[in-house]
């Protein structure tokens, strides 16, 4: 079976990004861990929204690295001098990221009752017309 690919086509040209993107995101954990919501909020925003009870903020960190939002969450041990008869709530640490696509900036992360709310805006794009001059060779 053939690989197709973007540069299969030659009126798409410039799109060998996309397709390395598109890779990216298909190779980026499915894991189910923590559970998230993805809604629009208006036609250029969105909310990322994460379950992260027991989590603080001090244990949360959010970043942006090469276009990929990354949240990750590392709750300390504080079991220490305590003994469990039953432990099913575990100090367990996780990542889950997000492709941003280009002109999606993060805005403001906000945590309420154990639910971390991260808000994406759309920028808006440049609509540019561009003559190019003829030379006579």
């Amino acid at each position: 079976m053939t690989k197709l690919t973007l540069g299969s086509y030659p009126h798409m040209l410039g799109f060998e990004q996309l397709e390395r993107l598109v890779e990216r995101t298909a190779k980026s954990g499915n894991e189910g861990y923590p559970p998230y919501n993805i809604e629009q909020t208006t036609d250029r925003s969105y909310r990322i929204t994460l379950a992260v009870a027991g989590f603080s903020e001090d244990d949360l960190s959010i970043t942006v690295e090469d276009r990929q939002l990354v949240i990750r969450g590392r709750q300390k041990d504080d079991s220490e001098g305590r003994f469990f008869l039953h432990r099913g709530i575990a100090a367990r640490q996780f990542q889950r990221s997000f492709v941003l696509a280009d002109g999606v900036e993060v805005g403001e992360a906000l945590m309420e009752n154990g639910l971390l709310h991260v808000d994406l805006t759309r920028a808006r794009p440049d609509a540019v017309v561009q003559t190019i001059n003829i030379k006579k060779g």
